[in-house]
């Protein structure tokens, strides 16, 4: 196999090892609100909104050390803990116990930073200039096929329950936990890439002082660690950084309110009939859809790279706005923080189904369009420092889920729609800035080397 098709291939691999472990996860993450209104233990007393918060909020901080731990034990291994870390979250709901449930938000937490800084990582280290947003696309792609089957399973699991019983709740997290696994175990079939010509000097060398290893001549593991952290601070106050950071801000607040708040909103509208619930895991399934749309046609076929990353991300800000209005008129606005009974409110039109999962696609599609660009933009300017830079994107970006998820136990429905609609259009705007100048710097180093 050529170098060029065995980095095309480690692309592929690690986006179907996150594809089955997000199947779970995302899927557990949908339903866990739901799940937990519906418990038959008096004993158990948690949210699924707080717990979102805390693995967020432990997500963001923990990725100032993400690229101290990539850097000592590298970013397979890291890849690899990480994950079984995600798997015991998932298994915790089959005997669920109020201090298991927080202690594996933080856990979790902590792994989270350290598989999304090492996914970065491997994305970047397997990927040219050129080819930087088809691997992104690639990626994406299969990582959102997990909405599409692992709530296929919700949907077709609970279809007609009114009421999810402790047998319907374990049959199905005992599964989930089982395709978390198989995914953990996908990531030791990635093999270091092969060197090849100039443009992947730097990859290479990057993956070695990634996977460098205990007794390295070459620096101490204490000093990789401090280098990694350093890095990343440096990085975060850039001028770029800084630009892209509303953006970022943005994607994590629309990743909690598609990844939970929604799905939430859309089992507790009681004039949806009885199989309301089961239409969490429809929803899913369209958001699923939208994102493997999204990432398909900007990122793996790459047909929009004359035109710049702005035309995507300025889509992208108009199908969520279109979302929004609809989602304002069709959905209750206390449906967030509705009982598990559900809400009889109605919001300004007559709540429909096929309005309430079109929203759900478009979801999709706008988180597409934002996060292809924004792991391509990052990807393409901070090349050398792949690791630190996906940290901080991640901080910034879990961050503001953890204060989304925090802020979703109290605001209605129509108060976070505004907070979305504020921070998307004002991220949009500092995106363009920021893709401008990395326009300009490439077209100087073009100039330069001629």
């Amino acid at each position: 196999m050529t170098p060029e098709g065995k980095r095309l291939l480690n692309i592929i691999i690690l986006g179907f090892g996150f594809m089955f472990m997000f199947t779970a996860f995302q899927t557990c993450g949908n339903i866990e609100q739901t799940v937990i209104k519906s418990f038959n233990s008096t004993e158990f007393h948690g949210s699924g909104y707080t717990s979102m918060a805390i693995i967020y909020g432990v997500f963001s901080a923990s990725n100032l050390i993400a690229p101290s731990v990539v850097a000592v034990i590298g970013p397979q291994l890291s890849m690899f803990f990480s994950g079984l870390l995600y798997s015991g979250y998932i298994a915790m709901f089959i005997y669920p116990y109020t201090w298991s449930f927080y202690t594996a938000s933080v856990l979790v937490g902590v792994a989270a930073a350290v598989l999304w800084t090492a996914q970065g990582n491997v994305l970047a280290i397997n990927s040219t200039d050129a080819n930087i947003g088809r691997n992104s696309g690639i990626f994406w792609a299969l990582l959102q096929f997990s909405l599409f089957f692992g709530n296929l399973y919700i949907y077709c699991a609970w279809h007609g329950h009114v009421h999810i019983t402790d047998k319907d709740r374990q049959t199905v997290f005992i599964s989930l936990t089982v395709i978390s696994l198989v995914g953990c175990f996908l990531f030791f079939l990635i093999r270091k890439p092969d060197a090849e010509s100039a443009p992947s000097e730097t990859s290479e060398s990057e993956f070695a002082e990634s996977s460098s290893v205990v007794g390295s001549p070459q620096s101490s593991l204490g000093a990789q660690a401090l280098d990694a952290f350093v890095k990343a601070c440096k990085l975060f106050v850039t001028k770029e950084m800084l630009l892209l950071s509303l953006s970022i801000a943005y994607s994590g607040l629309e990743l909690t309110f598609y990844s939970g708040v929604y799905g939430t909103c859309i089992g507790a509208m009681t004039q949806f009939g009885k199989d309301a619930k089961s239409l969490i895991g429809i929803s899913g399934i369209c958001i699923g859809l939208g994102e493997i749309l999204g990432g398909g046609v900007f990122g793996m076929l790459n047909k929009c790279n004359k035109f710049g990353r702005n035309p995507v991300v300025l889509l992208g800000l108009i199908v969520h706005f279109v979302a929004f209005y609809l989602i304002f008129l069709n959905i209750a606005s206390d449906a967030p923080l509705a009982p598990e009974e559900g809400t009889d409110l109605q919001a300004y039109i007559t709540p429909s189904v096929g309005v309430a999962l079109l929203c759900s696609f478009l979801l999709g599609l706008g988180d597409s369009c934002f996060n292809t660009q924004l792991l391509s933009i990052i990807g393409f300017m901070y090349r050398d420092n792949s690791a630190p830079a996906f940290a901080v994107f991640k901080f910034i970006q879990s961050i503001m889920a953890a204060l989304a998820f925090f802020y979703s136990n109290y605001l209605l429905l129509h108060w976070q729609l505004l907070i979305l609609v504020l921070v998307g259009f004002l991220g949009s705007m500092t995106f363009f800035v920021a893709e401008w100048m990395a326009e300009s710097n490439r077209r100087e180093s073009d100039y330069d080397s001629i």
